[in-house]
């Protein structure tokens, strides 16, 4: 994105009609620049509606991130985290990954006004998109290996859960492994999901870089590139969410639950997830890497994270890289 133009975006966001001469002298350019800022944003889809003589404005009104509202929705965690905004990325996991290798400090959080090449479980893309998702990654630095991180995304979807409830949101409900959904219209409808990346040794200390993904609000364009139903919390809240608002309070859990996750495991949190898990007893389909679907139903999850399927050949356990869930229903 050319350089000028977030700083532009920004001023359009409060939703009114900006005029090109305007903007010009608030940055000191021309009205030149200020076309091609607003046509480079436009190449990466973000929509800027062009009326002459009254100037540029943005569909309706964005609010946008930022470093210190978000640090002072962390309650009394803020001390504990470094927050970065950054107007655009590629993908925070890898930027954040990269920072780690170069000694970035514990508790850094990155989140991004928008992200090009967003990152899913099994190399699936993360659709994005301004003022309609956020994304954001964290670095928790953990004395254990990776070999001691078993089931590290199922809390980190507990905690999440755990916010979006302090926010009203109370019928969000988790997908193991990685899944936060809502039931609508008879159908499961995804909010977000995780995605964790690991370094470090097996057994030596570790880092793990958690990547996040949230709906806000989905338009219809966009809606269409995704392969399942989704929606956003703005549709699921019945008004916009305050997005500095929402990373602040999902710090805030994170924060509880990775310190209590270092101390005694996933065990700890197991009973809770149970409440939360949208399949739990419910007849699945499991789609193995090899294309085999196997059908079964939930009985839980083990003390260290993996499902437990009842299937033809008796209660089985899957692992997170193994397999993906559908309901059968």
């Amino acid at each position: 994105m050319n350089k000028l133009a977030f700083p532009i975006l920004a001023v359009l966001a409060d939703g009114k009609f900006h005029s090109g001469e305007d903007l010009a002298q608030r940055f000191g350019v021309t009205r030149a620049t200020v076309y091609n800022a607003i046509q480079s944003a436009e190449q990466l889809g973000i929509k800027v509606f062009s009326v002459r003589g009254r100037g540029y404005r943005l569909p309706k009104p964005l609010t946008l991130l930022d470093a210190d509202q978000i640090t002072q929705a962390c309650g009394d965690y803020a001390p504990w985290f470094h927050v970065q905004v950054l107007a655009q990325v590629d993908s925070t996991n890898r930027y954040l990954m990269q920072e780690s290798a170069r000694g970035i400090a514990h508790a850094t959080c990155v989140a991004a006004h928008m992200q090009t090449a967003g990152r899913g479980r099994r190399g699936r893309s993360w659709h994005s998109q301004l003022g309609g998702s956020l994304t954001f990654s964290l670095l928790w630095r953990f004395q254990c290996g990776a070999a001691g991180l078993s089931g590290l995304s199922l809390v980190v979807g507990l905690a999440l859960v755990r916010a979006l409830h302090t926010m009203g949101l109370t019928s969000v409900r988790l997908k193991w492994p990685n899944d936060l959904l809502v039931l609508q219209a008879g159908s499961w409808h995804k909010l977000g999901g995780i995605l964790i990346e690991l370094q470090g040794d097996m057994e030596g200390p570790s880092a793990a870089v958690i990547g996040i993904g949230l709906n806000l609000e989905l338009e219809a364009d966009l809606q269409q590139q995704i392969d399942q139903a989704a929606m956003g919390l703005n549709q699921l809240a019945g008004a916009p969410v305050d997005p500095n608002q929402l990373l602040g309070h999902c710090l805030n859990q994170l924060a509880q639950h990775l310190s209590l996750f270092a101390e005694h495991g996933f065990a700890y949190f197991q009973p809770e997830w149970t409440v939360y898990h949208a399949f739990e007893q419910q007849a699945v389909n499991l789609l193995l890497a090899n294309g085999q679907s196997v059908p079964g139903r939930v009985v839980g999850v083990a003390e260290e994270g993996s499902l437990l399927v009842e299937t033809a050949a008796g209660i089985q356990r899957f692992n997170a890289g193994e397999i993906s869930v559908r309901s059968a229903a």
